[in-house]
């Protein structure tokens, strides 16, 4: 038997003890993991749909029919392989039993090696269900990620892939990276695609927040517990049990709160402000930080055993100048989104706007892009460094001469990655005269290499 199968579970239900124990110590010898239940609504409280196991149920029990159990059982995940048992070799219940939908049928009396043949194959089933639904997820997902993590850099493909493994991994972690690389998104993407999806995802900027609100934002108080405190506020905390809390900023906590923090992860349980109640949480924490919380530890500004209970994965953002070969799909769809947004017409971004982006340097990173691009689909100017407009603006013939040159240049720089001599043979130009031309409007072969 595989491994794998040694890692799943087998459920007994049957109302007679010497059955469950017979049944559970065969499976055992074989490396199963096996839970035996007298009462079925117990058995059942275990299977889900991600649940990974085989059910051996009695077809004749006074607390519940097998039958009904089946019924209940594939409510739950009508893939889930449930084996049906019996004393009695009766044709009608197995028949009726396996048009309901059991996996197969055996009788008490039939060789011990036949029943474990059959879980070995119910397993294998099971394995394959599983598999296949992971697949089908993990490409919808990966369809999904495309658009919310934009770029064909191996950078991004990396992350894309990192986000989509860790948001199966129920940790706590910290997103590394650049004020405006993105570490709000890429949060909400390891929440969307984990299990904890349909729970809530809370975020909340430990530096946006002053230091004598932060701790009711993330505890919540209890009526009376400090002046203005008139009623029980519910904290981030508590509120986001279940789901993901997401802390940006968070080398900006206060040391105070660290250490609450710190016993929250812990143990999963926190008090309210006035508070003397424990309250149980379960939620995964995301931190997020613009600077190396090693670094900051090693310094004493944050906790260092903070550090490593948040630490336990983590995820390293790009800057947008470690992966400029993006900006221009990113601006291309940051402003498709813009027009779509404000209803404005859909426009093609000009290749020498494009160009020129490239070559800008971006300090606000995806941000400041994504403002520019949102400027220009409304027809704002953006920045004062980039001079190509949609149109040639109205001007006298020499500066319209001008200006239609140097976009010439600028081109057949860029297509020959700066290199002078191939860029004038290019232009049909003596390369004295290039380079005079390159002086008059300020370019320089490096910005093309």
């Amino acid at each position: 038997m595989s491994s794998a199968m040694a890692n799943g579970q087998v459920i007994v239900i049957d109302d007679e003890e010497i059955v469950r124990e017979s049944m559970t110590q065969t499976l055992e010898l074989e490396g199963y993991s096996t839970s035996a239940f007298e009462d079925p609504h117990d058995a059942i409280k275990h299977c889900s749909k991600s649940w990974h196991g085989v059910v051996i149920c009695d077809v004749r029990m006074d607390i519940m029919n097998g039958l009904e159990v089946l019924e209940k059982i594939l409510e739950i995940d009508p893939e889930i392989p449930v084996i049906m048992f019996s004393g009695h070799s009766d044709i009608a219940i197995a028949i009726k039993a396996i048009r309901q939908g059991a996996y197969d049928f055996l009788e008490k009396t039939d060789d011990p090696q036949h029943h474990l043949n059959t879980v070995e194959r119910a397993f294998k089933k099971r394995e394959l269900v599983l598999e296949n639904r992971r697949l089908r997820e993990a490409i919808a997902g990966q369809h999904e990620i495309d658009k919310r993590l934009v770029g064909q850099t191996d950078v991004m493909v990396r992350l894309r892939e990192t986000v989509l493994q860790l948001a199966q991994v129920d940790v706590d972690l910290i997103i590394n990276g650049e004020t405006g690389t993105g570490k709000e998104v890429v949060a909400k993407c390891l929440h969307d695609f984990s299990s904890r999806k349909d729970k809530p995802f809370v975020a909340l900027n430990c530096g946006a927040v002053t230091e004598s609100v932060i701790e009711s934002e993330l505890f919540g108080h209890e009526a009376g517990a400090f002046t203005g405190a008139n009623k029980k506020r519910i904290g981030k905390l508590e509120y986001a049990s279940g789901g993901t809390l997401f802390l940006d900023e968070i080398e900006s906590m206060p040391a105070s709160l660290q250490v609450r923090l710190l016993r929250v992860l812990q143990e999963r349980v926190l008090q309210r402000l006035g508070g003397n109640a424990d309250i149980n949480v379960d939620i995964r924490v995301v931190a997020a930080s613009k600077e190396d919380l090693r670094e900051a530890s090693d310094r004493g500004t944050f906790r260092e055993d903070l550090y490593y209970r948040l630490n336990v994965a983590s995820i390293d953002l790009p800057s947008l100048s470690q992966r400029k070969d993006d900006i221009p799909l990113l601006f291309s769809h940051f402003a498709e989104q813009a027009c779509q947004r404000f209803n404005r017409e859909s426009k093609p971004v000009p290749d020498l706007l494009l160009q020129q982006l490239c070559m800008q340097s971006w300090p606000g990173n995806v941000r400041e892009l994504r403002n520019a691009a949102e400027r220009w689909a409304l027809g704002l100017p953006f920045d004062s460094k980039l001079n190509i407009t949609e149109a040639p603006k109205a001007g006298n013939l020499d500066e319209l001469v001008e200006s239609y040159e140097r976009e010439i240049i600028f081109s057949a720089l860029k297509a020959n990655n700066g290199q002078v001599e191939q860029t004038a043979q290019a232009l049909g130009i003596p390369r004295k005269k290039l380079y005079l031309r390159m002086k008059k409007y300020d370019l320089d072969r490096k910005d093309f290499t």
